[in-house]
Order: C-alpha cells, then structure tokens, then sequence
C-alpha cells in the first residue's frame, strides 16, 4: 500500500499555469532553500536524481519519477546532485481550496454533482514516460510565447499534464475507495432516470454494497440512496425552471414511479412544493409583453 498522499483541487476553478522551464544542476549543484513561495512547484526528473525536502518529509527523485511541492512550506536540498541532473519544473496555482491528505482518508473537499475533484498524487513514477516528456516539451514551447493563442495553448498543454497525472494514480490499489466512490456517483448520475438499488450498484461495480456505501460516505459524506436523491432533486430543480412540464413528467423523468412521492420527497429534500419552487422562477404576462 502507497504511503504517498494526493493533492486535491476542486474545480472549478481549474488550476492554471503560471511558468515552466527546463533544467540541469551540475555535480554539486542542488535544489533552492525557500520557503512559502506561494505557487505549487511540479518537477520531472529526465536524468540523475533531485534530493529534496518538504517541511519533514524527503524524497530522491530519479529519472521518470515527478513531484509536486506546496506553495506553504518549506522546501530545501537534502544533498547536493552526484551527477548531472536535467530536470522540468513546472510553477501552477488554484484560486478554489485544496487540501493534501494521506492514504485512503479523502478529508473535506468531495465535490458535488457540478464540480469535480481533482486529485493529483504528490508523486509518481513512469514506467513509460514518453508521453509526459512530450507533454512537457509542448508545455515549454507554448511558455515561450507571447501571442493570445499561446496563452490558451499552454494552459491546454498544462491540463492535459494534470489529467494525466489524474489519471495514473488510479491504478494504485491503495486509493481504491475515491476510485469506487467516483465510479459509483458516475453510475448513479448516468442512470437517476430508473430504479438502481444498492444491489444492483453492486452487481454493475462487482463489489459488496456494503463496500460501495463505505466508499461514498468516506468520499461524499452521503450513502449511495442519498446521493442518488440529491442528484435527482437537482435535476428535478432545472426541469422546474426550464420546462413547463407537469409535475407528473417531472416526476417521471426523475425517477419516481409516483407523483405524490416525488411531491414530498422534493418539499422535504428543498423546503417547499415543486409548484411553489417553479413559481419562483415563472415570469408574468407583463414580463413577456415587455420583450
């Protein structure tokens, strides 16, 4: 089991890119002491190793293996290079929360059914680095540039690195439970129109449903009925204010077999009737006269 934790941003807003550059420490050379430099540092060894620290923790960090430093701590080298070391660092922000936690604990930041944890290992080795090189030389390439498509460009290239990143810490047996949870919550969301029980969750995943529902409370703070509930009253919000249609079809729509169960499911899930919620939104004859 991974001891190494993951970095979670919720999004959005995404995070972006702020500078990167490619560089090489001679024999001696080492890793700047400084502290609280107030962006996230992502480095990427090519050849040789990078010895650094972070607050208590230290890493050796070789050819193919990458890290992520906080912008508010202290890093600083543990020793000096012994060979040549040519490394990518990479200099990026969030302007939303995020948080850095250990192991299988998933902390406060779970995202809801319009945003998205992103989760990003604080490092990771590359059996295949390829593909994270080339990324990386594009990356440089667009940093170069000065025009307003380079703009967009590298902070492209630059999301395309962290989904990678995203995307290759989830073969780790170790962070199992967010990858269940994740699975679950997509499933759920894909299919709040019909009937899904925790046993059918279960028969989809290939998991006991008990572990299905220990995944998503330590993730989303909710059972999978409950975040199944919550997404189809959201639903049943937008429809209210975007259609005309009966409460029946909307009934219909989100999954309930029965229009009076929807009725007091939704006043006691937002506080009051579907009619009064739809009320809210709906415009007089003078408002559309007026247009």
């Amino acid at each position: 089991m991974s001891s190494e934790p993951l970095l979670t941003f919720i999004s959005p807003p995404l995070p972006y890119f702020i500078e990167s550059n490619r560089g090489t420490y001679s024999p001696g050379g080492e890793h700047p002491n400084r502290r609280n430099i107030g962006v996230f540092d992502l480095l990427f060894v090519h050849s040789g190793t990078l010895y650094i620290g972070e607050g208590s923790n230290s890493w050796a960090i070789g050819p193919g293996q990458m890290l992520i430093l906080r912008p508010d701590l202290w890093h600083y080298p543990t020793q000096p290079c012994t060979e040549e070391t040519v490394f990518d660092w990479v200099h990026f922000q969030t302007a939303g929360p995020w948080e850095e936690l250990n192991e299988n604990n998933c902390g406060t930041l779970r995202g809801d059914y319009y945003s998205h944890a992103i989760r990003l290992p604080k490092t990771m080795t590359f059996s295949y680095p390829d593909e994270v090189i080339s990324l990386f030389d594009k990356l440089h390439d667009a940093a170069m540039g000065t025009s307003h498509a380079a703009f967009w460009q590298r902070q492209q290239w630059f999301l395309h690195l962290l989904q990678l990143f995203d995307d290759g810490w989830r073969s780790d047996a170790a962070k199992a439970p967010i990858a269940v949870a994740e699975e679950a919550a997509a499933y759920l969301k894909m299919h709040f129109r019909t009937t899904v029980t925790n046993s059918k969750l279960g028969e989809v995943l290939g998991l006991h449903p008990n572990y299905i529902a220990r995944c998503m409370g330590e993730v989303f703070d909710c059972t999978p009925q409950q975040y199944l509930l919550s997404y189809r009253m959201d639903q049943a919000k937008l429809m209210l204010m975007k259609t005309n249609w009966p409460i029946s079809k909307i009934a219909d729509e989100t999954g309930f077999k029965q229009t009076p169960h929807f009725s007091r499911s939704f006043a006691e899930h937002v506080g009051i009737t579907p009619l009064s919620y739809r009320k809210r939104f709906a415009g007089s004859s003078k408002d559309k006269s007026s247009r």
